[in-house]
């Protein structure tokens, strides 16, 4: 799965534009995009970054085999001076991106690409898919352990994934975004993650009563003995024959150092309630109240409210396919041109629809950080060769509604520079963290994001602005453009 070449991942007219460049002698001419999102996923307030080392995994293995030439020559629409040229191509170009686990807003670059135009115009299609999917889950899983309020999430999706690699490419994007484990045993072995899961309710059916079932699943996993109580009945047969197995693993001093019950049904507000109950009055206080069914951010939250007494989720479908929004709107676009001087020329798409210009040239992402609360404070995207006057009060504003301003006083902030080098001159020149280093990461992200932002309904607008140069940059190129 980490190891399969995906250079034929990608759109065909990617290709027939491809020739064009070449068929035109313009494929050397070194471009920029960028690769970023219109609008954070699930009306959130924020999202997570995830899908860097796929897709570094994909540029580093990035090659036309033989039988990929063959299958493209099989079009007639290709002549075999390009299929040479093809057969040879490497990326060579500069990709410079956001850590993955950073938290990140609409219009920022989360990757940007130079390099000749017919390479930049290949890795597209790859690019979007990746880093579209996996910052889709990961901001889903940031959100629903976000709802859980300080108890552990499990990913539990695989089976309802749409297909091996969204279930397991799912699962690790999931980690990213906060879950403690997975059920997902191959991303466990391919990322080294924590996986975990219990019995099904056909191991309670494939004996002869509930009781049973329990007492040889206690003794085969004593010291991770989580046991699904809704097979029957819950409250009058399931809890009452936990707590049976409990006491007899007690009484012969078998330890238990992690053992509870599992809901997978029901009214869980009101069933883990009664369960606490019943557990508590037989002596069982450490005993865990886990749950799953159908759960998402917004269920968890209203049972967290009811006074659930569900401590571990187990949360599938809805966070592996992101079900409430199943798709990341990412988008890839020029944003500068080399012309014969060797030098970049900024490019900008236009559009009646506001929300679709684009912000020209080669740019950077700059994010203030209040020295006293440790929080983010704003982000600025400006010009790469910007150089911003840190030691003055800094006034930044809403690139369309201009009258909301904010103002950061000099002395009280810290900047950081959010895109770091991944490929220079075609090298790869960044080692990726391990996924559990990066979990790490976005749990410290999101703590230092205000409450307002994270919001699981109409949170907070997170100030994202442009420089006064780029601003200006933009507002002249719209002007110039509209006189034709």
């Amino acid at each position: 799965m980490q190891h399969t070449n995906l250079t034929l991942m990608t759109d065909f007219y990617q290709l027939m534009m491809m020739q064009g460049y070449y068929e035109t002698k313009t494929y050397k001419k070194k471009v920029v995009f960028d690769l970023y999102f219109r609008d954070n996923p699930n009306k959130g307030g924020y999202s997570i970054a995830a899908g860097l080392e796929q897709a570094i995994h994909y540029i580093n293995e990035l090659s036309f085999s033989d039988e990929d030439i063959d299958y493209i020559r099989s079009s007639g629409l290709f002549k075999e001076d390009f299929l040479a040229y093809l057969k040879e191509m490497r990326f060579t170009g500069d990709i410079y991106a956001i850590p993955e686990g950073t938290v990140v807003f609409p219009k920022e670059p989360l990757l940007r690409v130079k390099a000749p135009i017919i390479e930049a115009q290949l890795i597209e299609t790859a690019l979007l898919n990746i880093i579209n999917h996996q910052t889709l889950i990961a901001t889903k899983a940031s959100r629903v352990v976000f709802a859980a309020q300080g108890d552990s999430v499990l990913e539990f999706g695989l089976r309802r994934a749409q297909g091996p690699d969204a279930g397991i490419y799912g699962a690790r994007a999931a980690m990213i975004g906060g879950c403690i484990s997975t059920s997902n045993v191959m991303a466990g072995k391919l990322f080294n993650v924590p996986i975990s899961g219990t019995q099904a309710h056909s191991w309670i059916m494939s004996f002869e009563d509930e009781l049973t079932a329990f007492r040889e699943y206690a003794k085969i996993f004593p010291t991770k003995c989580i046991l699904l109580v809704d097979t029957y009945n819950t409250l009058k047969s399931g809890v009452p024959s936990a707590v049976q197995v409990f006491r007899e693993m007690r009484e012969n001093n078998i330890p238990m150092p992690f053992y509870g019950i599992r809901l997978d049904s029901g009214d869980l507000a009101y069933l883990s309630q009664k369960a606490r109950e019943m557990l508590d009055e037989a002596g069982f206080e450490d005993a865990i109240i886990s749950a799953s069914c159908d759960l998402d951010e917004n269920l968890i939250a209203w049972l967290k409210f009811q006074g659930s007494k569900v401590t571990l989720w187990g949360v599938g479908t809805n966070l592996i396919t992101s079900k409430d929004c199943p798709a990341l709107g990412g988008v890839y676009k020029l944003a500068a041109e080399e012309e014969e001087d060797g030098a970049l020329v900024p490019k900008i798409k236009l559009s009646d629809n506001t929300d679709k210009i684009t912000n020209p040239g080669v740019k950077k992402v700059l994010r203030f950080i209040d020295k006293t609360h440790h929080k983010i404070k704003a982000d600025l995207i400006a010009l790469e060769d910007e150089c911003i006057a840190y030691d003055q009060d800094l006034t930044i504003f809403h690139p369309t509604a201009t009258w909301k301003k904010t103002t950061l006083k000099a002395g009280t902030y810290t900047v950081r520079e959010l895109l770091v080098p991944i490929f220079l001159d075609g090298v790869c020149v960044y080692q990726s963290p391990s996924v559990m280093e990066m979990r790490a990461h976005c749990m410290g992200e999101l703590e230092a994001l205000w409450p307002e932002y994270k919001r699981l309904v109409n949170p907070h607008p997170f100030p994202v602005d442009l420089s006064d140069k780029l601003y200006e940059l933009r507002r002249q190129m719209i002007e110039e453009a509209r006189m034709f």
